[in-house]
């Protein structure tokens, strides 16, 4: 009765009020008279007027802007995700995508398409929203930046670290003197032009060595630690060296530059000595709050704002300035990692791949397409490798390091990704450099970063040593052997208390490791201890109060699937436990068009379609990185459908097929260890008919007792059998023949657990 007053009175007030103005409009009409009203009407149609206002909101600078946005988001993740299966870092790919739409390739074969997608008088828009993307993303590098580890282990990593700035140097002034009269702007002077040719030949790409170091699991080694203090002391030494050629550049002449030097020296102090103070009280008493309020934020953000405005006004770039905030950042790991929270994924996701688009408009690889200027490009690739590679390398070992260790910090340290396109684009717009010599440093700076990778591998092949993701004892103690894989600390519990459930009375003969994997550009090298710790504690107070044994071992990597079997592989575990991940649009009508966008869209689901893999889960609820992982694990592996999963006192096992024999083994463990009462559901008669199961089910029950183990079949299933269940286990071709026969009592199911072996 309600909801029909409530309908009477929506009809009512919404009808009652059209015709109300319905009316007004109409009596409003004989108000034109002798006003000599134009009509928008003319001889076109309805339609024709609406099409042209359709091309005229296309032609809209927002709507431009906008369409831009769409392109180079999804054209730059795909290239990201394309280089990180073959190992590389995503920020190469996202640098490739902007070249592509560029006039190096869609402007060459698409003209008109790349005319109307980035007309010339857009550019501006893309440009100040790029550099946005870069205040944002240089603030994340200064806090990544631990202050305290270069006042801790400065010693030999200064050495190195300015060793491999200088030697580097001095070989892009000696390489600009070549060059200069070819390549030099008109009206440029050879001192400008030689400071950027050096500084670009200098600069390390922090942000990506730092997640190289921890995707080959060697940040926790001696050289990891040298090699992160490396990149932050030659990041600091190399920004503040950019800051002064671009005051040398900007005014001129060296003895001008000296009171722009002057002013940015007095900024640098007032930050250290004033705003760094006020922004630590603020922190401290902040620090322990899970949440920062918007005044607070507020606070922050427009510190950033206001000291990039002030760099850009004394004339060493916004982004110095956007670089020392983040620097003087509280040290709070907690404080830094909930603005890092706040500002990377609009920085590195939405503004970025705009800078690298951006780049990629300036970036003409037709104007090398002459085998003189490829033998230059050349050069000036070798120059930047011997100078960063060799000058690192040579550096370390003079400081004591062995030849391996040299070598892999020399061949990180050459990696300059990011920061050598920054570095250029503020070449570019200041005229030092022309678009021949910018287009061969973007190649160089791909090269050299694309090289990072398989230098480190050809090194390690050479001197026979891999790093070790996995501790030696779990390697070589044959024990029965779990890993459990986990990405939030609630799945990790579950999975935990159900790998317990497996070795209970057992310790002695078992082994538990929780391996937490994250994505590379999600941990940051300055609060790794801190990750590791915050990460694996709510594990580890599960363990304790388990009392049971766990090792937590925690990687960064590219790929998360790819990694979990070669870790399972590597350390020959009896069982591998992984959690199942669920869309949150599950269930809804939007979910089911999403379901059937992504496997158009998503790569890994085109590549299951030619293969003929993509049938094998259509009925299946797995996310695509179960998919992958189950798709290319050699060891058993269990998929936990987690219900809040507490106890496992109860197990119900369908038995499907007569290959689900292999259930019993676990069944086993599960009655010995945990004390649980198993009931088997026998869905085609198999424990009957088949000899092997019907013996192996009456070896349980004659060793643990028949009101341990019973049978039954799905016409004697009660009414709330399942609700009293724990756990159902369930092999991953029972589970399919059971989704596909859509049985009635998998909607009651408790948590799951699908067994691969």
């Amino acid at each position: 009765m309600k909801n029909l007053k409530n309908s009477l009175f929506y009809l009512g007030v919404t009808g009652g009020f059209t015709a109300l103005m319905f009316w007004i409009i109409t009596q409003g009409k004989e108000l034109e008279i002798g006003r000599r009203i134009i009509s928008n009407a003319s001889q076109d149609t309805f339609f024709n007027q609406f099409l042209d206002a359709i091309i005229h909101n296309l032609k809209h600078p927002l709507a431009i802007l906008l369409l831009q946005i769409i392109t180079i988001v999804i054209v730059a993740r795909f290239f990201g995700w394309i280089f990180r299966k073959i190992g590389q870092p995503t920020v190469i790919g996202e640098i490739i995508a902007g070249i592509f739409l560029g006039p190096s390739v869609v402007g060459m074969y698409l003209p008109e398409y790349s005319a109307m997608l980035f007309p010339v008088e857009s550019l501006g828009n893309l440009q100040f929203l790029s550099q946005i993307g870069l205040i944002l993303f240089m603030f994340v590098i200064g806090m990544e930046l631990d202050l305290k580890v270069l006042k801790n282990k400065a010693n030999d990593a200064v050495v190195i670290s300015h060793a491999s700035i200088v030697f580097p140097f001095a070989l892009g002034i000696g390489l600009s003197y070549f060059i200069y009269h070819r390549f030099a702007p008109a009206g440029v002077e050879f001192l400008a032009f030689s400071l950027f040719m050096g500084i670009a030949m200098s600069i390390t790409a922090f942000p990506v060595l730092a997640r190289i170091v921890q995707e080959r699991g060697i940040h926790k080694t001696r050289l990891g630690t040298i090699v992160i203090t490396c990149a932050a002391a030659d990041d600091i030494t190399a920004w503040c060296l950019l800051a002064a050629v671009i005051a040398i550049v900007k005014a001129g002449t060296f003895m001008s530059s000296l009171y722009v030097i002057g002013c940015a020296t007095l900024y640098v102090l007032m930050m250290l000595f004033v705003v760094k103070p006020f922004l630590k009280k603020v922190g401290d008493l902040y620090a322990n709050r899970n949440e920062l309020s918007k005044p607070i934020v507020a606070i922050f953000l427009l510190t950033l704002i206001i000291s990039s405005y002030m760099t850009e006004v004394i004339g060493i770039h916004a982004l110095f300035g956007a670089f020392m905030t983040g620097a003087i950042m509280p040290d709070s790991t907690k404080f830094r990692n909930i603005f890092i929270e706040k500002v990377e994924d609009v920085a590195l996701i939405l503004l970025l791949p705009l800078f690298f688009v951006f780049t990629g408009l300036r970036t003409q690889i037709g104007l090398i397409s002459d085998p003189e200027l490829l033998k230059i490009t050349g050069y000036i690739i070798l120059v930047a490798v011997a100078g960063k590679f060799v000058g690192s390398a040579l550096a370390a070992r003079f400081v004591g390091q062995n030849w391996r260790d040299s070598l892999t910090i020399g061949a990180l340290m050459n990696t300059r990704g990011l920061m050598e396109l920054v570095v250029l684009n503020i070449g570019f717009d200041l005229g030092v450099l022309s678009p021949e010599i910018f287009t061969m440093m973007v190649i160089m700076a791909l090269v050299t970063t694309f090289m990072t990778g398989p230098a480190i591998d050809i090194i390690n092949f050479i001197f026979k040593r891999k790093a070790a993701i996995l501790p030696q004892e779990i390697v070589s103690e044959g024990k029965f052997k779990i890993l459990i894989s986990f990405g939030n600390n609630e799945k990790g519990k579950s999975l935990l208390r159900l790998a317990h459930s497996f070795v209970k009375k057992q310790n002695e003969h078992s082994q538990v490791t929780a391996l937490h994997l994250s994505l590379s550009d999600e941990i940051h090298s300055y609060n790794l201890e801190e990750y590791e710790q915050e990460t694996f504690a709510p594990i580890l107070a599960e363990s304790k109060a388990l009392n049971q044994e766990v090792t937590p071992v925690l990687k960064s990597t590219v790929d998360i699937e790819t990694d979990i079997a070669e870790i399972a592989n590597e350390g020959n575990f009896d069982l591998v436990l992984i959690g199942l991940g669920k869309s949150i649009f599950e269930g809804s009508l939007l979910g089911k068009v999403l379901g059937f966008t992504t496997r158009i869209i998503n790569p890994d689901r085109l590549l299951d379609k030619f293969t003929g893999k993509e049938g094998l889960f259509e009925n299946s609820p797995f996310d695509d990185r179960t998919r992958f992982i189950i798709s290319n694990s050699k060891k058993p592996l269990g998929i936990l459908v987690d219900k809040d999963l507490s106890t496992v006192e109860d197990v119900f096992v369908p038995i499907v097929t007569p290959e689900d024999v292999f259930l019993l083994d676990y069944t086993q463990k599960l009655i010995y260890n945990s004390q649980a009462t198993v009931t088997f559901l026998d869905v085609n008669n198999h424990v009957k008919s088949n000899f092997v199961l019907e013996k192996a089910i009456a070896a349980l029950q004659q060793s643990y007792g028949a009101d341990k183990v019973t049978v039954i079949r799905e016409d004697e299933m009660k009414a709330g059998l399942m609700a009293k269940q724990d756990l159902m286990m369930v092999s991953l071709e029972s589970w399919k023949q059971l989704v596909d026969a859509q049985s009635l009592w998998l909607s009651t199911v408790p948590s799951v657990l699908i067994l691969k072996p």
